[in-house]
């Protein structure tokens, strides 16, 4: 069953029963404010909805449109009939368990619009940003055609765009898309129209402050592209998949359903008493808060408090598929076959590296049936194997192979010891396939199983209310490097996705390369891939990157060549008690601090400019710590993979930092 939408309503109408109520017949004009008050909504209700949004002596958003139309013609949002404003504030905190904070202050402003066509409009202002969500209270069946969702823009101001990749003969067909891009940096008049981008996105603002729109708590409804506002200059506007009609088995491997007709309405619904997803905004005055933001997890909807998910184990990954099975200095043929695993099953097992991946190949191919293991695989024997050793299983399977047979599947190999899924080859965000998403999380959960939702949109909090869902993809990520043109540039996405693409939530990007190209060196080799970049570089994104579930992309074999390299890695923590961003520019560089326990970790990464950084840890306290650096060798900008690593005593909380080109440095500092 999907996540019940009625319990979301009742759960938030209850919250209001000790808020201010005013009673408006005819109000044209409501305000709310965020906490610390630099934040301001003004609603405006004359024939329409409209609000804008201001920060300080800012200007955010001019005045734009909201609505949603429904199948019979009739409107919510159109000619508004306010019955009563309800206000309430929240100063509460969030426990998190397998995140970058194990506790999340949850501080806002909220005013609930009620109107009398059966609809509710709920404002939402944190200091971090604003969010809006309607609320319909129809009860029978209701079917939306179409959603108005506007940004308009004061200005042409400058945007990161993560165009959807191809470029396609229509809108429509751009939706089939797996939400891997790099960045365009253009004005809003510049953006390409015949264009859909993807979420999140960054839009610069005056100041320095900039504006990220994305969603959050998409549970039963098309996920949101934007693509330029014809009617108004310097705006944006959603653009949503309309409902499949018609469906085909095929794609990869035949592994996809595509879309081979569309019915006239975005969403259909048994009992139209429902909660929409929220829209939101991230404003930031600087570009360290992007990556400070919460929003996303605290607009989502918790998880069932009943439910027992303590069994969720996060932890790193020997991984297989991007070091395509090239192990060497065995008497064995390395491959998809049981003696390879069990290579890997050991590699894990010493050095403390929680899973191994079965990925693509282990079930017959094109066949879509995750029961038809290959006869070189006997998973039993792999599983029973593992267990010995403390190493968990988890499986790679193509998103068509999965959904027809996903009880049963779940139910069969959790019964034999697999911890998890990872689920391939969605590509869709439709509301047929954002109700799989939930559907395959709820159906894992009660096997105590974990998933990996790979080939997939942006995460909009569905980790909170599953908490077995571990990781997304939605990210341009090192598998790029297999197959990536040489003028691809990874090290600048690197340094800026994090404000951006991560604000939404974790991400399955699968670091770790031990073959390091400095710049001009790269070269796609798809047996034998590399990164750009140095070595450094990839040990910092083990702590810079959100990746609860965490992958270890090389051969075993050459991290055996690199041990200490590999004791970084296997004792580096995947979530984390407390996160702290020291520093960082969109596209030039990021440093981070996490806290595990009683150890920090510092990670800082950079672009293709060298850098000097002056660290400041006085967040230590007081007392005499250990620093333990990785950072870039005097050679650095020559062959990636040249590093030091330093041991030594600090107690003056500075600390001196130097970024190769392409470069990054990794810390591990505890008390003495």
């Amino acid at each position: 069953m999907i996540l019940t939408n009625m319990k979301r309503v009742t759960l938030l109408i209850i919250g209001f029963i000790t808020c201010c109520v005013i009673n408006l017949e005819a109000e044209s004009m409501v305000k709310l404010s965020s906490p610390n008050g630099k934040l301001e909504v003004k609603v405006s209700l004359n024939r329409g909805i409209e609000y804008e949004v201001y920060h300080g002596q800012d200007k955010i958003l001019n005045k734009s449109s909201i609505s949603i139309q429904l199948m019979d013609g009739s409107s919510l949002g159109s000619n508004p009939r306010l019955k009563k404003l309800l206000r309430r504030s929240s100063s509460d905190s969030i426990s998190a368990p397998f995140y970058k904070r194990s506790e999340i202050l949850d501080e806002y402003n909220e005013m609930l619009l009620q109107f009398r066509d059966s609809y509710d409009v709920v404002f939402r202002a944190y200091d971090e940003g604003v969010a809006y969500r309607f609320i319909s209270r129809k009860s029978g069946p209701l079917q939306i055609t179409n959603e108005q969702a506007e940004f308009n823009f004061p200005e042409d101001f400058k945007a990161y765009i993560p165009y959807v990749q191809l470029q396609k003969n229509s809108l429509e067909e751009q939706m089939y898309t797996s939400f891997e891009n790099t960045y365009s940096y253009l004005s809003l008049s510049e953006w390409d129209k015949e264009r859909l981008a993807f979420l999140p996105l960054l839009v610069e603002h005056n100041n320095g402050k900039k504006v990220c729109i994305t969603e959050a708590d998409l549970i039963d409804y098309p996920g949101m592209f934007l693509n330029p506002n014809d009617k108004v200059n310097n705006s944006l506007k959603g653009v949503f998949a309309n409902y499949p009609k018609r469906i085909k088995q095929g794609g990869h491997n035949n592994l996809q359903e595509e879309v081979v007709e569309r019915e006239s309405y975005l969403a259909k619904y048994k009992d139209g008493r429902i909660s929409f997803p929220w829209r939101v905004m991230v404003i930031s005055e600087n570009d360290v808060d992007l990556l400070n933001s919460d929003i996303v997890y605290k607009l989502a909807t918790p998880a069932d408090s009943n439910q027992d998910f303590s069994w969720v184990k996060p932890g790193k990954v020997a991984w297989d598929w991007w070091n395509n099975w090239n192990i060497y200095g065995v008497d064995f043929e390395s491959g998809i076959n049981n003696d390879t695993y069990k290579y890997y099953i050991d590699f894990a097992s010493k050095h403390g590296i929680e899973y191994v991946i079965l990925d693509e190949g282990w079930a017959v191919n094109l066949e879509a049936d995750l029961f038809q293991v290959v006869p070189e695989i006997n998973l039993k024997e792999l599983i029973e194997y593992a267990t010995i050793r403390n190493v968990g299983i988890i499986l790679w399977a193509g998103y068509y192979a999965f959904k027809k047979d996903m009880e049963e599947v779940c139910k069969y190999y959790s019964s034999i010891g697999v911890k998890g899924f990872k689920i391939d080859f969605m590509d869709r965000d439709d509301q047929e396939m954002v109700q799989f998403h939930v559907e395959a999380a709820k159906v894992a959960a009660e096997y105590n199983m974990l998933v990996n939702f790979h080939g997939t949109y942006k995460p909009t909090g569905l980790h909170r209310t599953y908490p077995n869902v571990i990781n997304y993809e939605g990210v341009h990520g090192l598998e790029q490097m297999k197959w990536a043109k040489e003028d691809v540039d990874q090290v600048t996405y690197d340094v800026t996705f994090p404000f951006i693409r991560m604000l939404a939530g974790p991400i399955d990007y699968t670091q770790g390369a031990m073959r390091n190209a400095a710049q001009g060196c790269y070269r796609p080799i798809n047996s034998e891939p590399m990164s750009q970049g140095t070595r450094c570089r990839q040990l910092a994104e083990y702590i810079v990157f959100e990746s609860p579930l965490n992958m270890l992309c090389d051969s075993p074999s050459n991290y055996l060549r690199e041990l200490e390299c590999l004791s970084y890695i296997s004792d580096v923590p995947t979530v984390w008690d407390e996160t702290m961003v020291l520093e960082g520019v969109v596209s030039e560089y990021i440093t981070i601090a996490r806290r595990k326990g009683e150890v920090w970790y510092v990670g800082s990464l950079n672009n293709w400019e060298s850098r000097d950084l002056v660290l400041d840890l006085s967040f230590l306290g007081d007392g005499d710590y250990t620093v333990d650096i990785f950072k870039d060798g005097i050679n650095a900008n020559k062959k990636g993979s040249d590093y030091e690593r330093e041991l030594k005593e600090i107690n003056n909380k500075k600390l001196n930092v130097h970024l190769a080109p392409g470069g990054g440095c990794a810390i591990k500092i505890y008390k003495k």
